[in-house]
């Protein structure tokens, strides 16, 4: 190279010529190297020949290797094989409870507890009923008992267990006669795998890179600190199925969880681990899903599948025929290995992992839970349970189960699944339109197990009793609606001889409530899991002692739809929540009649000129036990009118998110959910356009009567534009300009100055008087409430400056009120001094998110909800609806509110939280007043309890007549 001495080069020789001796030497070595190579040929040929005459498994035993069989396999893994097949073959029992001297998940130095005076519900019936009886829910009884719980489990339940009979450190629990029962079990929960507050980063429901998952687990994605577990806790809920989501056909393995976490409730340890209600994993659980879901969430056109029911059902079956296959291979080696060893084997047990538990499936190791809606979905899962030959648990969410009780009884193994539902959570999709408030009691009658869930965070789990409650509402038997979230998901979990029951050997999860577990807002004084009291210092509400519910047959009698009459009487009222005052009793009974005339009532009182005119017409009597009259109830802050099926872009108005509209312009009537409404007694709503789902609302909202056809009825729309509604939630950062709270915040206020200054400089309204300036326009001068759509207390309490610096430059008050408002509280006294009320929606919130996440859930827990906080301070407060399916609510709800108000609200006051006060806080109450001629409702028994059910809804009187609902008797 360049820069670098080359060698030199030596000059070109011819080489030197060999000597003849040095010739000849040559040629002798060459023939010995030929002799050499010939030897060494033969010896090769020789070892050839010897080794194909040898048995090579003999030569290895000669020397062997005792790690490895003859053909180099693992003797080790062989043998875990072996063990494999064993595992593979086993058939899981039920565990057992009576006859345990301790649980499994007793921490030792766990003092026992003596649980004295209590009313207590066994959960079965009494020794000799017969099973015809039980079903009919004889034999079934609350009896007075102690209840001793020691080592984690129950060990007596008997009268008055004397204290010198139990443990010296025994703890003394006096029940004071209240009612107690088992733990609540809630068979479908999403607890801790979809924590609340939501976040991204804590979300680990469904696991979307493939459609079929059999594969992977809820129990590594459980957070034990998801806070949202105590607050189910404080339900009464003791035990959870935890289960994967369902974006997908096969969702994964689920895991029964107990909801004591830490040291604080009693551990030795914060693990998932140490949550299992069976740490022997006697029982395995998966969770699969069919329908609407996993070909809408999961499904992409062009890319991957499935998107239609066709192609789920193609899922479903290629992946059971993996399994099956590897079953097939499985049993085959396992069967060689039983009859001759594993040592001629040449290879180990097939085993994958990814279908490993979808296997277990099909072997009967798995206890499968699939949630399915309609009747083709169904119909084809129970074809896949008998074409793989496995049993299916439960089907979830189930909500035309009630229709098809025949598919049900044609699934796989004998034992028809039961059917794991919501009360009367309908209407959100497609799949979820066909369903049935009286579907538990359609089941019931078949011979079919209902059982009620939450879906957690779908609804607050906190509360999953209240579904039972409802569903005894609906027509469910008292003992059949306590058992649906008790016995019979312990026994569809397999956990029939250890959870929900209160006998000795079962596991000590016992719950004693302020009133009968089934009454309107009935919470937990204090609740154990495995004999551990979970509440230190728990809140207890100030309720008058409890009664047992007295069952009600006549809850049993469904009438689906109404009759229609113009004149009607009603005798047996014994309240009138009216402002009117009734006109004398009607003698002897003290109970006062009511006469319906053209759908108007026409008199309240002893009504004897009216009687005796009714009587020579033949007018219809309907006498009742404990009759109601009230006035109808309005639905505030949900899509009602707007909106037929929530899912559905074809059947809803859409979102307002960057335009500002009317609501009664889009006005669609007599639909599903309105007609639902009307029979309720929710007569009237008002509706605005939705910003961008839930709460969020954005233009102006319409008054009108749910019970009309067409917006051109008479009477059908009494308030064109009634509010005008705007969103501060986290929503409002989809908007186009308002990218972030400050923007929103920012942005609304300059929104208002400009309204204001304009509104200054001229007294003529704007040329367009469907503007939203002009809206504005009414609202800064008073005449339209500002509705505004929040939550988090530090945006309210922005708001309330806003309000301040604006009324400052138009010297006019603005009405301003709440929508929301789950930390309302916060800011109360506020509140009250700036006279804005509250409409909480939801009533009870559950932090489900950021902005919520200092939201109350109430006693054991909390020392009260928002609005006791809003009450106490003088805030005006109502009750909206953040989802349509809760029409049939109301009055439950503001049952609740009565219940558990330690005399806040009288009846009159609990109702008018559901209709004189959303038009009080609207600032139309004195109008509202003059609206109401024609809007009733009568009930059988208190619309705030359990039991109360309409007898009669009155919509306005513009169609001269009401809707009656009377039983057929025969």
């Amino acid at each position: 190279m360049e820069g670098k001495k080359r060698l030199p080069v030596a000059p070109f020789a011819a080489p030197p010529e060999i000597p003849a001796w040095r010739r000849r030497k040559f040629r002798r070595s060459k023939a010995l190297r030929w002799l050499g190579l010939g030897c060494l040929a033969f010896i090769a040929y020789a070892q050839w020949r010897q080794l194909t005459t040898i048995d090579l498994p003999k030569l290895l035993q000669a020397t062997p290797r005792t790690d490895l069989t003859a053909y180099g396999l693992s003797r080790k893994r062989l043998s875990d094989d072996l063990e494999t097949c064993k595992k593979l073959s086993h058939k899981p029992q039920d565990p057992i409870g009576d006859g345990r001297e301790k649980n499994a998940r007793y921490i030792e130095g766990h003092a026992p507890t003596l649980i004295k005076n209590a009313s207590v519900w066994v959960g079965e019936p009494v020794k000799g009923t017969s099973p015809e009886d039980a079903r009919k829910g004889k034999g079934y009884e609350w009896i007075t008992a102690d209840v001793y719980l020691e080592y984690g489990l129950i060990k007596r339940v008997e009268s008055a267990i004397a204290i010198r009979a139990v443990a010296k450190d025994t703890i003394i629990f006096e029940a004071n006669g209240r009612p107690l029962t088992a733990g609540i079990i809630d068979m479908h929960s999403h607890a801790g795998v979809d924590s609340l507050p939501e976040l991204w980063g804590n979300e680990d429901t469904n696991e979307m890179s493939s459609d079929i998952t059999p594969y992977v687990r809820s129990i590594d994605g459980i957070q034990p600190g998801d806070h949202q577990i105590q607050v189910i806790k404080s339900g009464g809920v003791t035990t959870s199925l935890v289960l994967p989501g369902s974006g997908n056909n096969m969702g994964g393995e689920a895991y029964v969880i107990k909801h004591a976490v830490g040291k604080e409730d009693g551990r030795n340890e914060t693990s998932a681990e140490d949550m299992l209600a069976d740490p022997d994993r006697n029982w395995r659980f998966m969770k699969m899903a069919c329908g609407e879901n996993a070909k809408r969430v999961y499904g992409k056109v062009g890319e991957h599948g499935p998107v239609s029911r066709l192609g789920e059902s193609w899922e479903f079956r290629h992946a059971f025929e993996q399994a099956a296959k590897l079953i097939r291979e499985q049993d085959d080696w396992c069967a060689k290995a039983k009859h001759g060893g594993v040592a001629k084997f040449s290879e180990y047990l097939p085993q994958e992992l990814r279908w490993e538990s979808l296997g277990a499936l099909l072997r009967g190791q798995v206890h499968l839970n699939t949630h399915c809606y309609t009747i083709p979905d169904l119909e084809a899962f129970v074809d896949h349970t008998n074409e793989f030959k496995f049993k299916i648990r439960a089907f979830h969410h189930a909500h035309q189960t009630f229709l098809v009780p025949e598919i049900l009884k044609r699934a796989y193994g004998g034992d028809p699944p039961a059917s794991a539902i919501f009360a009367d959570n309908m209407w959100y999709k497609a799949e979820a339109y066909i369903g049935s408030e009286f579907a538990g009691k359609y089941l019931y009658d078949n011979n079919l197990t209902t059982i009620y869930v939450s879906d957690n965070p779908v609804l607050n789990a906190q509360h999953v009793l209240f579904e039972a409650a409802k569903g005894y509402k609906y027509g469910l038997p008292y003992h059949a609606a306590l058992a649906a979230v008790t016995t019979a998901p312990a026994e569809r979990l397999g956990f029939g001889n250890r959870l929900g029951k209160i006998k000795p050997g079962f596991d000590a999860d016992v719950v004693v409530w302020d009133s009968d577990p089934l009454s309107v807002g009935a919470a937990p004084v204090q609740v154990w899991i495995d004999g551990t009291a979970q509440f230190e210092e728990p809140f207890v509400l100030e309720k008058p002692p409890p009664k047992p519910i007295v069952p009600d047959e006549d809850l049993a009698k469904i009438v689906e739809e109404p009759v229609e009459m113009g004149n009607v009487i009603f005798k047996g009222i014994t309240k009138v929540l009216l402002d009117e005052e009734p006109r004398g009793l009607a003698a002897p009974d003290k109970t006062y009649n009511v006469v319906i005339s053209k759908g108007t009532i026409a008199c309240v009182g002893a009504c004897h000129s009216e009687l005796q005119v009714a009587a020579k017409a033949g007018t219809p009597v309907i006498s009742l036990k404990n009759g109601y009259l009230t006035e109808s109830f309005t639905a505030f802050g949900s899509q009602l009118g707007l909106n037929a099926i929530d899912a559905e872009s074809s059947t809803d108005n859409g979102d307002n998110t960057n335009v500002f509209s009317r609501a009664v312009d889009g006005l669609a009537l007599d639909t599903k959910k309105l007609r639902v409404a009307h029979k309720y007694g929710v007569t009237k709503a008002i509706t605005a356009p939705k910003f961008h789902g839930g709460i969020t609302l954005h233009g102006t909202g319409v008054g009108f009567s749910t019970g009309a056809d067409t917006s051109l009825d008479q009477d059908a729309v009494f308030a064109d534009d009634i509010s005008v509604h705007y969103t501060l939630t986290s929503s409002v950062k989809h908007a186009k300009d308002t990218p972030s709270m400050t923007s929103a915040i920012g942005a609304f206020r300059q929104k208002l100055l400009k309204a204001a200054a304009s509104l200054n400089e001229s007294s003529d309204a704007p040329a367009d008087r469907y503007s939203e300036t002009y809206y504005l326009h009414r609202v800064l001068n008073g005449s339209l409430p500002l509705v505004i759509s929040v939550h988090s207390a530090d945006t309210i309490a922005s708001l309330l400056k806003l309000k301040s610096e604006i009324e400052a430059v138009t010297s006019q008050k603005i009405n301003l009120a709440i929508l929301g408002g789950a930390e309302s509280y916060i800011l109360a006294k506020e509140l009250a001094a700036a006279k804005v009320g509250v409409v909480l929606a939801p009533f009870q919130s559950y932090a489900t998110e950021w902005q919520e996440r200092r939201a109350l859930s109430g006693a054991p827990l909390t020392n009260g909800t928002a609005i006791t906080g809003l009450l106490d301070a003088g805030v005006t407060v109502a009750i909206g609806l953040e989802e349509d399916w809760l029409v049939r609510d109301l009055g439950l709800l503001a049952g609740i509110a009565y219940a558990n108000g330690e005399g806040r609200l009288n009846e009159k006051g609990a109702l008018d939280l559901v209709g004189r006060n959303v038009y009080k806080i609207l600032g139309t109450g004195e109008k509202e007043k003059k609206r109401q001629d024609g809007h009733f409702v009568i009930f059988e028994g208190s619309p705030l309890g359990i039991g109360g059910r309409v007898k009669a809804v009155g919509g306005g009187g513009a169609k001269g007549v009401v809707q009656v609902f009377e039983a057929d008797d025969a």
